[in-house]
């Protein structure tokens, strides 16, 4: 099972995708496209999944993803509603010429970065936020000087997190088809007791061959890809959900809590606990301070 190729129309009017997908219509499978991406989260939360990454969105979350990266961005919950602005353009859409100018350099330079996917952080997301908004309603050829604007921006403040390895994109396309595999199937049944006879089986390999291919293909091994996930699954009910910490050890595929919180300490550097305090606290500050901003302004 290979990622959905996805399709895009740009319509006769554009030369590049920029709308709005809100749900039932945000929800996609394991896909990829050659179109780059920029993806302006307004609504929701859940797991991030590009190539071999594995972490977390929210509302107000910046990705941007270089062709052909395989992604998919999971809701927290499958009654919560998502939705997200999301622009898709191919490299070359106006033209090679374009991206050989020395004015092009840093941005030609971006988009390789891109082949990674990337998270923005910083000032960034505060200064392209509203450009990305105003873009979707934007005709003619305002269009792409937004766009591109937005572009420089993101290349020349260089305010975002590299996500997925370089090795990933280097894979054959025999190779990207079973990793796609795996992926998906992780995605879909990671709370269960997932063994490596069961995934090497899947794979069609041997759990020796599979071991060494899964680690040669993505830099990690795949118990260390299935914690991921699962962690990150954990992490979105410690903050959205008053379960206990061994509920949500149970639910997300941990037969112990002493082991959930051994795994959940490698990947996030805390204990569950400690992690829930942290963003509660993040949060509470949060809504004090947009409370204290209303007294002031309104």
């Amino acid at each position: 099972m290979k990622p959905l190729i996805e399709k895009l129309p740009t319509g006769r009017d554009h030369s590049f995708v920029a709308r709005s997908y809100r749900t039932p219509h945000f929800e996609v499978p394991w896909h990829q496209h050659p179109e780059l991406e920029l993806i302006l989260f307004t609504e929701g939360e859940g797991n991030a999944f590009v190539g071999n990454h594995v972490g977390e969105f929210a509302t107000g979350d910046i990705y941007f993803l270089g062709s052909n990266l395989p992604h998919t961005f999971q809701k927290a919950d499958p009654d919560l509603v998502t939705s997200a602005m999301v622009i898709q353009f191919l490299p070359n859409c106006w033209g090679d010429q374009l991206l050989e100018m020395p004015e092009s350099r840093d941005i030609n330079r971006l988009f390789g970065h891109a082949s990674v996917g990337l998270k923005l952080k910083g000032s960034t997301i505060e200064k392209i936020t509203p450009l990305l908004r105003e873009l979707e309603f934007t005709n003619g050829f305002n269009r792409i000087i937004l766009l591109w604007q937005c572009l420089q921006c993101i290349a020349s403040a260089k305010e975002y997190e590299e996500l997925s390895t370089h090795e990933m994109g280097a894979l054959q396309v025999k190779q990207q088809a079973r990793i796609d595999l795996i992926f998906q199937y992780t995605i879909d049944h990671y709370a269960q007791n997932i063994t490596l006879d069961e995934i090497a089986s899947y794979a069609g390999m041997s759990v020796p061959a599979f071991c060494n291919y899964f680690r040669k293909s993505t830099k990690k091994t795949y118990i260390e890809f299935l914690n991921e996930v699962r962690i990150g699954k954990a992490c979105q009910q410690l903050i959205d959900t008053q379960k206990s910490i061994s509920e949500i050890a149970y639910e997300n595929g941990y037969n112990t809590l002493a082991n959930f919180n051994k795994q959940f300490l490698k990947v996030r550097s805390m204990q569950p606990s400690q992690y829930r305090k942290v963003f509660s606290a993040s949060a509470e500050a949060q809504a004090s301070g947009l409370e204290f901003s209303g007294k002031i302004y309104s």
